[in-house]
């Protein structure tokens, strides 16, 4: 048996050897500091079949909405054809699509960028009706306050009209002893939408422990985000309250008011501390309009999860048609591309060999050409290594579509804009293998930028990677683009050079 063992040997070894050479590049090979080990550690075997892996020298993740079934067929019209056949690199291309979309259909969820059903569970019957959003039953849980400014933040998920703005009692004597002023902001905005003053000589109604007055009456529509303000010049003016001792009304839902917890972190650009000295009254707008929306929501959930069904069908032939797609499990919404693109990366160090990895968006012109070339003659093939367009003190918005309220400071690191960047295939071993412990931001790109600064990677600035929607000659990417403007650059690029236009055209 140990002859046999013998003679056997040299035969696996070449046949690993074999195998090696079989999937190596045909380029130049990698920078000295790229891999360590003799050659058969740099053959990877597929965890699940023993078989080794494909190799690549750039691995391309194109992060794509699960309906964007025209952008992806542009992509394979033009660059990613291209590079099936290209005759210098070994390039592999993968669209990352969720594997669920949302069962909410879009009129029922509370913003375009989620998916968070509207809870909509009581609304008023009664048109025009006053609601109260703080009810004290019992004044023992009023408290002096120790601060000179507190502010709670709301959110409106559908319209509604502020009444009146108030503010605590005291707990012993309901008079007020010093001046306090009310504001009710929007988010981000140094004007007040409307103001109330309150002081001994003017304290105006008091309902339920709540000092009210009457304010200009304005509409404050779905999705507006405001804060409410209580100041003092005295601390000591101000009365709070702890959260669980109280009734908050959000009027069945039609607002999200924000936690104010024990122990919350005031935000960067908070106002004053997070809590409730006071609070408003309010009635819903068009209270027949939401009557309405909840009636129609069971026959449009119903219409939502056919055509769902109907989108898996067509995503699963898609992708068996053509082979270029990774299903990750995440729901497919703006919010969650973060946890999207980390689950491809693990995806990508268990089914795939490469060198490098570029990702870009299923709107994205891509030169492939210019960046494979840059590759090779910079000597780009490093570890340790982001190469991209860097926007740096990039300021972090708390509203909007890009709105952030997990990072607590006022800028985020460095980070590549998303139309293209290039990483060392280490760093997105890191990225794979702490994937549950990395915390997910508003956006993939800051969120990169936040997870790469744990690890400190070599920056390569290059502005070729374009950040907004623009043409020029030597760029490397061009972001924000339809499937017939994807196609039309790749023509002009392949006809003349060009992507931008050629001579001819008018």
């Amino acid at each position: 048996m140990r002859r046999l063992a013998l003679f056997l040997l040299p035969c696996a070894v070449a046949v690993l050897v074999h195998l090696w050479l079989a999937h190596r590049p045909s380029s130049s090979p990698l920078d000295s500091n790229t891999y360590s080990g003799n050659l058969l550690s740099k053959i990877s075997f597929s965890p699940h079949f023993n078989e080794p892996l494909p190799f690549y020298e750039v691995l391309v993740g194109v992060l794509s909405a699960r309906h964007h079934h025209q952008l992806r067929q542009a992509i394979r019209e033009t660059w990613l054809g291209y590079l099936r056949d290209h005759p210098h690199f070994q390039v592999g291309v993968k669209f990352i699509v969720g594997q669920h979309g949302c069962p909410i259909p879009e009129e029922d969820r509370e913003d375009p960028y989620s998916c968070s059903l509207l809870n909509f569970t009581a609304p008023v019957s009664k048109q025009d009706a006053e609601i109260e959003m703080v009810t004290v039953s019992d004044p023992s849980v009023l408290a002096p306050s120790d601060v000179s400014a507190i502010a709670l933040d709301f959110k409106v998920l559908h319209p509604v009209v502020i009444t009146r703005l108030g503010v605590f009692s005291g707990r012993t004597l309901p008079e007020l002893q010093s001046n306090v002023t009310v504001k009710l902001l929007q988010l981000d905005q140094e004007e007040a939408v409307v103001t109330a003053r309150f002081s001994s000589i003017s304290m105006g109604t008091l309902v339920n422990w709540v000092w009210y007055k009457p304010v200009e009456q304005f509409i404050l529509p779905k999705g507006f985000e405001g804060t409410l303000v209580w100041e003092s010049l005295d601390s000591a003016a101000l009365t709070t309250v702890n959260s669980s001792s109280v009734e908050l009304n959000d009027g069945g839902g039609v607002l999200k008011i924000s936690s104010i917890a024990e122990g919350i972190l005031p935000h960067r650009s908070a106002l004053g501390f997070p809590g409730l000295a006071g609070g408003f009254t309010f009635t819903i707008y068009d209270e027949e309009g939401l009557s309405g929306l909840l009636r129609g929501r069971p026959a449009r959930m119903k219409r939502h999860a056919a055509g769902l069904r109907q989108e898996d069908a067509a995503l699963q032939e898609e992708s068996l048609r053509h082979g270029d797609m990774v299903f990750v499990d995440v729901v497919d919404t703006y919010r969650n591309v973060p946890s999207k693109l980390l689950q491809f990366y693990k995806w990508s160090v268990g089914n795939a060999d490469f060198n490098l990895l570029l990702k870009t968006d299923d709107d994205c012109y891509i030169d492939v050409d210019s960046v494979l070339m840059k590759i090779d003659q910079k000597g780009l093939k490093r570890s340790n290594f982001w190469w991209g367009n860097f926007r740096q003190s990039w300021a972090v918005d708390r509203i909007g579509k890009w709105q952030e309220l997990e990072y607590a400071s006022p800028a985020y690191p460095a980070f590549a804009c998303g139309s293209g960047y290039v990483v060392s295939r280490d760093l997105v071993q890191w990225l794979a293998s702490n994937a549950g412990k990395l915390k997910a931001y508003q956006g993939e790109d800051v969120s990169m930028g936040i997870w790469m600064a744990a690890v400190g990677p070599q920056k390569y600035q290059d502005a070729g990677w374009l950040c907004e929607k623009e043409c020029y000659l030597d760029m490397l990417s061009s972001p924000q683009h339809t499937a017939q403007e994807l196609q039309a650059l790749w023509d002009r690029k392949r006809m003349c050079g060009d992507p931008c236009g050629c001579p001819w055209e008018p």
